[in-house]
């Protein structure tokens, strides 16, 4: 992250509204949600797509909020950009809230936004294959597809429902093998792999009712 991202007393800077650097040629996996809160399965998922695809970077985008979910009791963003940035904690992957500062609120117009600003960069969509299972939901989620290659980390009971999902059957013709994964890293979009590896339990809803129990 970039070094003003957060000031001595823990404080989010505008630093951390800012595009990550980046250089053409990169590979720079995108990793978005509301990180509410934030998790070591969203960390796991990141690192397992790095080291399998080889990329250089992973960015967290953390959003305002998920159209797709009530934002009601949504934590302040800067609060959960300092959360996830104590999370990641790793040199290759940056925390960013780019989205409060471009103004864009659905995944589509985000991933056009940087593929126009960012020329020369190779970006890929990274998701849970809980997402996956509901991505035809998602705004312009064939359009996403088009855009960028799609990484899909298996997520315990959603294996078979995402890839038999609306989305899943749909790019089931432009599956890479997961053991080509540097030839994916390469694909031209539409592309998908779907990643296996330890699986995380963990769930940004169930620590959020935890803390509410808790709470209470």
């Amino acid at each position: 992250m970039a070094p003003d991202s957060c000031g001595r007393d823990g404080k989010v800077t505008a630093g951390a509204y800012r595009l990550p650097p980046f250089a053409p040629g990169q590979k720079i996996g995108l990793f978005g949600g509301s990180f509410n809160p934030p998790h070591d399965g969203h960390r796991a998922a990141s690192l397992l797509a790095m080291r399998r695809l080889g990329l250089d970077w992973v960015w967290w985008l953390v959003s305002p909020g998920n159209p797709l979910k009530d934002t009601h009791d949504l934590p302040p963003l800067d609060k959960r950009i300092a959360e996830v940035r104590a999370l990641a904690d790793h040199p290759r992957i940056e925390v960013t809230g780019i989205e409060a500062t471009i103004g864009t609120r659905y995944t589509f117009e985000t991933i056009l936004w940087l593929t126009q600003h960012c020329p020369g960069v190779r970006f890929f969509w990274i998701m849970g294959a809980d997402n996956l299972a509901s991505f035809h939901k998602w705004r312009c989620w064939r359009d996403i597809a088009a855009l960028v290659p799609i990484v899909v980390v298996d997520r315990p009971n959603f294996t078979w429902s995402a890839v038999h999902s609306p989305a899943g059957e749909l790019l089931r013709r432009y599956r890479y093998d997961e053991n080509n994964g540097r030839g994916f890293a390469l694909a031209k979009p539409p592309a998908f792999i779907f990643l296996h590896g330890p699986r995380s339990f963990l769930s940004s809803t169930a620590l959020r009712e935890k803390r509410l129990h808790k709470d209470g």
